[in-house]
Order: C-alpha cells, then sequence, then structure tokens
C-alpha cells in the first residue's frame, strides 16, 4: 500500500465492501521493542454500514495497515444492528455510554446535516442518518466514542415498537387546519 493510499485511510475515507459503506476511525501503530530493534504492528477501528439503517464496528490487529484495515472489516460487517430511521434522523433523543464515553444523540430536522465528531460522524454517516446533533463527554477516545454511539443507537425504538411493547395501538396525528 502506497503512502497516498495509507494517508487516505488515515483521514477516514469511504470504500465500498460490496454493498457496503466502511470508514476508517482509527489506525494505531504499537512497537515491541525486541532483541534487534523494535517491531511494530498496526491496530485499526472501522465502521461499516448500508446507509439505510445497518451499522457495526470491527478492530483489526495485524503487522501491516491492510490486513489490520480487512480484520476490522470483517469484523464489523458480522457485528450489525439494525437502526430505526425517521426520515433522514432519529426517532427521539438517546445516550449512549462506553467506559468513559457518553455520548447524546439528538434528532434535527430536515437540512440540519451531521454535526458530529470525526468518530460520531463515521458511524452516522454509515447507518444513512442524515440530519443530527451530536455532544460527546467524558473521553474523546476514537474507539471508546464509537462503541458509544453504536450502544446508543441500538436504544432507539420507533413509535410503533413502543406501542407494540406496551400493547396498545398508535394513533395517526392530524393536523388541524
Amino acid at each position: 500500500m502506497s503512502n497516498a493510499q495509507r494517508n487516505k485511510r488515515n483521514k477516514g475515507e469511504e470504500n465500498s465492501l460490496g454493498d457496503l459503506l466502511d470508514r476508517v476511525v482509527k489506525i494505531k501503530r504499537c512497537a515491541a521493542v525486541v532483541k534487534g530493534g523494535r517491531r511494530f504492528s498496526f491496530a485499526a477501528m472501522v465502521v461499516v454500514g448500508d446507509g439505510n439503517g445497518k451499522v457495526g464496528w470491527g478492530y483489526g490487529k495485524a503487522n501491516e495497515v491492510p490486513p489490520s484495515v480487512q480484520k476490522a472489516q470483517k469484523q464489523a460487517s458480522r457485528s450489525m444492528i439494525d437502526v430505526p430511521l425517521v426520515e433522514g434522523t432519529l426517532p427521539h433523543q438517546v445516550w449512549g455510554h462506553f467506559g468513559a464515553a457518553k455520548v447524546l444523540l439528538i434528532p434535527a430536522g430536515a437540512g440540519t446535516g451531521i454535526i458530529a465528531g470525526q468518530a460520531v460522524r463515521a458511524v452516522c454517516e454509515a447507518c444513512g442518518v442524515h440530519d443530527i446533533l451530536t455532544k460527546s463527554y467524558g473521553t474523546n477516545n476514537p474507539v471508546t466514542l464509537v462503541k458509544a454511539t453504536i450502544d446508543a443507537l441500538s436504544k432507539l425504538r420507533t413509535r410503533e415498537q413502543v406501542a407494540a411493547l406496551r400493547g396498545l395501538e398508535v394513533e395517526e396525528l392530524t393536523t388541524a387546519k
């Protein structure tokens, strides 16, 4: 892999994995000191989604960057969750937690865009969310923020799902003119 390709990956550019979009969130380099010098290995955090309500994350480690990214993509495609979306945004406000990271996801009106940092933005774009406001609290570690965002998205429910759980029927909203 050339330096230009590696730099493209480091910036979180999109690739297509069949019909899935993947975003490289973070590539970490680890050095182990051995008798002959240093031995480097790489770890990659990747978010994969179909752009239509499915998203997953993966973490892969290898001695080179491309195999670590491929391992992370494979793991991410296996760990995908379904996210209910309403007109390109979330059905309701939700908090996500993982370790020291806390993420607040707030639905936004059409045309707002994705107001988020790099890690949360990668998850939202892969999922297919077009309009959202976010705020992260605690750590700014991208790996932890991705996991907190996935936690928040897994807690989302539509009105119909909540009504079914409660044994109620959903009444349609009518606009009075």
